[in-house]
């Protein structure tokens, strides 16, 4: 009779060239056991996409199914449904174990067989939810539990060398998705025609520049008219009109790293209510992009735009913070909470952090100058201030298209 095992190893063909090198997984991996050490945690268990991807380089497709990375002293190792066969061995740094749907639960028989019994165990409170975690202490038999999110996501906000250099490829993609998506408005074309085009362009030229990656969740947000309102509405087929404002978003993913360009545009014209808002808001940008330097908190920065509006009387157009950290993060996964432009964030900029100025204003419809007017750039604190690696341009002068 055949044996159907609990969970099996199955190493199918060679190791794929991984986001970084094996120095860089090291390293950060050297920096979460440390963190472990001094809070007395013996193993991590981590279920996120965003922390399985940042400490092994691989990015699950879930489907319904768990997903896990355990970290001890001397283990790292990816836990994976079978029906992925050897693709998460081939691109984890580490060992991986596959997990058979034979036997309910069979992820957390494969987790216990790298943790042990009776471990002090790390966890993700922000992304285990109450019934895996009720399956961790029933299987695992922890003799504590310890949220790890917070440290790790401290971790996460200092980029190294190497990430810094794929959030620079990537904000270079941005910008030729943006550029694309400029030469295909007009009047009478669609939303979901001009995002499609800026969104092929960028998977192009990631594929170009990484031949050896994955592509996947690379996509664009263009909005028109009423729809300019929210930040992250969903494209639609509203044709455009002579006029109308536009919101320009390309978000190019490279192997789990995000990165983007926010404009906005106009169909041929500019009213001057349009454009007295335009240019307060893009005069915001400019102002709190010279405020981002290091020894300076988030909370003091936004403080400082809030007065900048307030003194033009736009304040009560603001409609969330200035900016936020760059990383292994999407729309669907990953925060670095603790790095974005609001009052309540005290963190304080340090050289090797990456962070947005997006202020954006949104006026009401049918009040003049109706719309969202919003301007995203991607800055690297560095030693004496910092760099801006967004190339696009913004403003009136050359984003009145069509």
């Amino acid at each position: 009779m055949t044996t159907r095992p609990e969970f099996y190893r199955y190493h199918n063909g060679d190791k794929a060239a991984l986001p970084f090198d094996g120095a860089e997984y090291e390293a950060r991996l050297r920096g979460l056991r440390t963190a472990m050490e001094k809070a007395g945690v013996s193993a991590c268990v981590f279920t996120s996409m965003h922390n399985i991807a940042y400490y092994s380089g691989f990015l699950y497709c879930a489907f319904g199914r768990p997903y896990g990375l355990v970290v001890t002293e001397e283990d790292c190792v990816t836990i994976s449904a079978g029906i992925d066969a050897g693709q998460p061995w081939r691109r984890s740094y580490g060992d991986n174990i596959t997990y058979t749907d034979w036997q309910r639960d069979n992820f957390w028989r494969a987790v216990k067989s790298v943790t042990g019994e009776g471990a002090v165990i790390g966890h993700e409170g922000d992304h285990l939810t109450l019934v895996q975690r009720d399956k961790l202490e029933d299987f695992l038999n922890p003799m504590t539990m310890l949220d790890v999110a917070p440290m790790t996501m401290r971790q996460r906000m200092m980029k190294s060398e190497a990430e810094i250099a794929l959030i620079r490829a990537g904000a270079a993609v941005a910008d030729v998705g943006g550029y694309a998506i400029r030469d295909a408005v007009k009047e009478g074309a669609r939303e979901i025609d001009i995002a499609m085009a800026g969104r092929d362009a960028m998977e192009l030229e990631i594929a170009k520049r990484f031949p050896e990656a994955e592509y996947r969740d690379t996509w664009v947000w263009f909005q028109s008219g009423l729809n300019t309102d929210g930040a992250h509405n969903p494209v639609t087929a509203r044709q455009l009109r002579r006029g109308d404002i536009l919101s320009l978003n390309t978000f190019p993913m490279i192997s789990g790293y995000y990165t983007a360009l926010e404009r906005t545009m106009f169909v041929g014209e500019v009213d001057p209510a349009s454009l007295k808002i335009w240019e307060a808001n893009v005069a915001a940008h400019e102002y709190g992009m010279s405020l981002l330097k290091p020894g300076v908190s988030c909370a003091e920065v936004t403080h400082q735009i809030n007065a900048f509006l307030e003194e033009r009387d736009l304040l009560q157009y603001r409609t969330f913070g200035y900016g936020h950290s760059f990383g292994v993060l999407s729309h669907y996964y990953g925060r670095e909470a603790g790095l974005e432009l609001r009052e309540d964030i005290d963190t304080v900029l340090r050289p090797g952090m990456v962070i947005s100025m997006e202020p954006m204003l949104t006026i009401a419809d049918g009040e003049p100058g109706a719309g969202g007017y919003r301007e995203h750039d991607i800055l690297i604190i560095t030693e004496d201030g910092n760099e801006n690696i967004t190339g696009y341009p913004y403003g009136p002068e050359f984003n009145v298209v069509g």
